[in-house]
């Protein structure tokens, strides 16, 4: 009950606490990451389809920093995560085999793109925006396809040879390392948003969503800001796309597609958008809808799933973490007054 009590009733009982309140780590999360790390000994034949869940879940991050917390929409994000995967793969191709600095690498050419573009995205409204990502994602696919003496083409990028993690950790056929790897990745790179959201970079970023013009009236630099926070989400996608082509050792045109796109955005309204754990709890959701619909109902699998999306976006608002959100006031509310839930 204790523990329950601590993670449903937030210190907030004073102005400092209210504030720091978000920023702390809560049993239940502790307990998400420990329950993720002990699943490669708990399930291992499933290790495959958490990597896949791991590396979606920071690809789904990118999406939230800009989308749920600087309110930049966006249809071409996969333009990022297909880069980086091509970066780490040529790189893995031409005897740069080292998986940590394929990832630096990656991350460190998908935010040269996302500083570049950010620039364009400052001069329209919403749709143009829109537009605009779906640009770039459409050129890179067409130059990924163009140059395919490079890129391989619609044959994909093979050959890819990625060394042990750390240089002790060999990747092998069942998927351990690989999961492992992704899983510390996705934790690393989590715990630095959490704490970019939460810092009063973070409450900028929120101040801007709900009304740049005001903020930008107060002095607030609004297009340094976004400038900012759509290369770092760009540096995040990119280090994603660089983990799919490190553990599947192979990269494909699949990896710019809309539907990568498309799909993140869909996961991100599912788990809820402007929660960091909305980005997880909807790739987890995601891929066991998916699996678990595909194996019952192959033909009709995204029937079901849309119904699915329709349902939470109408009943549900904020997704799965809004109805969460609206069972944990209802539980603290009734430990507030002392009864039994």
């Amino acid at each position: 009950m204790s523990l329950l009590s601590s993670y449903f009733r937030p210190d907030t009982a004073t102005a400092t606490g209210t504030l720091l309140a978000p920023a702390r780590w809560r049993p239940l999360e502790i307990l998400f990451w420990l329950v993720a790390a002990s699943l490669l000994w708990l399930a291992p034949s499933k290790v495959l389809l958490l990597n896949e869940i791991a590396i979606l879940a920071l690809f789904v991050l990118s999406l939230d920093l800009i989308l749920g917390y600087a309110g930049i929409v966006s249809l071409g994000h996969g333009a990022f995560l297909g880069l980086g995967a091509y970066v780490a793969g040529l790189l893995g191709k031409h005897g740069f085999t080292d998986p940590i600095a394929g990832l630096l690498v990656a991350g460190a050419v998908s935010g040269l793109l996302g500083f570049v573009t950010s620039f364009l995205l400052l001069r329209g409204s919403d749709l143009t925006k829109l537009m605009v990502t779906l640009g770039v994602a459409l050129i890179l696919r067409e130059l990924a396809n163009k140059f395919s003496n490079i890129t391989g083409g619609a044959d994909g990028l093979t050959g890819v040879v990625i060394g042990p993690v750390l240089g002790l950790f060999e990747f092998d056929i069942f998927g351990k390392t690989a999961y492992a790897y992704s899983l510390a990745v996705l934790f690393v790179l989590f715990y630095v948003a959490r704490r970019l959201v939460n810092s009063p970079y973070g409450l900028l970023l929120r101040a801007i969503k709900g009304n740049s013009l005001r903020t930008g009236a107060m002095g607030v630099p609004t297009n340094r800001r976004l400038v900012q926070i759509y290369t770092i989400a760009a540096i995040y996608a990119g280090i994603a796309g660089a983990l799919l082509a490190q553990t599947s050792q192979f990269v494909s045109l699949d990896v710019l597609d809309f539907h990568r796109s498309a799909d993140a955005l869909l996961i991100l309204v599912l788990g809820g958008s402007g929660h960091l754990w909305g980005a997880v709890i909807g790739s987890i959701a995601f891929k066991f809808m998916y699996d678990y619909l595909a194996a019952i109902t192959p033909q009709y699998w995204q029937f079901w799933l849309g119904l699915v999306l329709v349902l939470i976006v109408l009943f549900g608002k904020g997704g799965i973490l809004g109805f969460v959100q609206v069972a944990r006031d209802w539980l603290a509310h009734r430990l507030k007054q002392g009864g039994v839930p």
